[in-house]
């Protein structure tokens, strides 16, 4: 980020920036395949109950971070919320671990853009994997390094990406096909349900925001505020990319091209120019979020290394700089691992299920740490 003054506070149009980004990453470019495929014409459904969980949650984010004022977030949360110390070193490693799918999914999804863009079909696979592995590498490189992502830089991506995918669902409604819209349920409530599960780690994201609790100007009016707004835009985004899919795609194209449905789905409307531009979108969106995610991720398991959540090893740093020289190499070697020998529906259902535990578990959280309040009152 870029040094500011020490007055300078973010205000609600800077946490709303911080908790879409976040969520509006490199997830919904590769997941909108799956969802179509496992939900059908009800995709834009699974994307609503995935955005009904999220707000939820978001509550308890919300009232945990006013309350804690930590930048340690849902780490620090279950500390605070249950006696035992090992349930809030299962839920850093819980943490640790779905933040390993989600870049996986960040660089396998980046990956497919690049090989689908420039790639060809000659090597395909082969430049999948040297892409998917070389991003992960750049990123492990510039982080040990010590370079730090210029904060307008972050900005300008989170404007291309949202504007390109607002482009998208403006324009793609005018050349929907109805009938491949219905009927709605085509696949079941079943379907529903399990294309929600699949998808939830595109939500993954707005958790970032109370992290930020100590440099916001009015955190009582502005951290709840800025949770649900950003839900609230992104999960229209979602609905409104999704509809515009499933409505310009047959099922045999999103069959065959799930990996990178999107992109296919702008050409009916926007020709090569419109699969370039969404893959552009998911190049920036990916490369960035996988920065951001390596850099907290890495912090992360050290602050867990010293509380000895982790081997001690990972609190190893370089000497003048503060980086996580170990913990660093080690999430990317395990990225690396993860990435090269998965596909997209198992990195996908892996990262999207751990962060349905660890929301699980903050809402749970707040729940107890409510109830204690409420007897601490009645005690005094």
């Amino acid at each position: 980020m870029v040094e500011t003054g020490m007055d300078e506070k973010l205000g609600l149009k800077e946490l709303v920036a911080m908790g879409v980004g976040g969520m509006v990453g490199g997830g919904i470019f590769s997941v909108l395949g799956l969802a179509v495929g496992v939900a059908g014409h009800a995709a834009p459904v699974a994307f609503i109950l995935g955005g009904v969980i999220a707000l939820l949650t978001g509550f308890s984010y919300a009232r945990l971070g006013l309350r804690f004022q930590s930048d340690g977030g849902s780490f620090t949360y279950l500390e605070h919320a249950f006696r035992h110390r090992n349930i809030a070193g299962i839920g850093g490693w819980l943490l640790v671990a779905g933040y390993i799918g989600t870049m996986a999914l960040y660089s396998y999804t980046f990956g497919v853009y690049g090989t689908a863009m420039f790639g060809g079909n000659a090597h395909g696979i082969a430049m999948h994997h040297f892409l998917q592995s070389m991003i992960l590498l750049v990123f492990l490189g510039i982080n040990l390094y010590g370079v730090k992502a210029a904060g307008k830089s972050e900005d300008v991506i989170v404007m291309v990406k949202v504007l390109i995918l607002s482009l998208f669902a403006v324009i793609g409604f005018l050349y929907i096909k109805t009938d491949y819209l219905f009927p709605v349920f085509n696949q079941g409530l079943t379907g529903v349900l399990m294309g929600s599960a699949l998808i939830f780690v595109a939500y993954e994201g707005f958790e970032l925001i109370p992290n930020a609790v100590k440099e916001m100007k009015n955190p009582d009016r502005d951290l709840p505020r800025a949770i649900l707004i950003s839900i609230l835009i992104t999960t229209v985004i979602y609905i409104l990319v999704a509809t515009v899919a499933v409505g310009n795609l047959s099922p045999s194209d999103i069959a065959r091209y799930k990996e990178y449905a999107l992109a296919v789905a702008a050409k009916p409307f926007l020709g090569r120019a419109g699969f370039m531009l969404i893959g552009l979108a998911a190049l920036l969106s990916t490369a960035s979020a996988i920065n951001a995610t390596l850099f907290g991720t890495a912090r992360l398991a050290m602050v867990m290394a010293k509380d000895k959540d982790l081997p001690r090893v990972f609190a190893h740093k370089e000497r003048l700089r503060n980086i996580p020289w170990v913990s660093l190499v080690f999430i990317t070697a395990v990225t690396i691992f993860f990435v090269n020998t998965s596909d997209l529906t198992i990195i996908s259902a892996f990262a999207s299920s751990t962060f349905l535990l660890i929301f699980a578990s903050i809402n749970l959280s707040a729940f107890r740490l409510r109830r204690k309040s409420i007897s601490e009152q009645r005690c005094l």
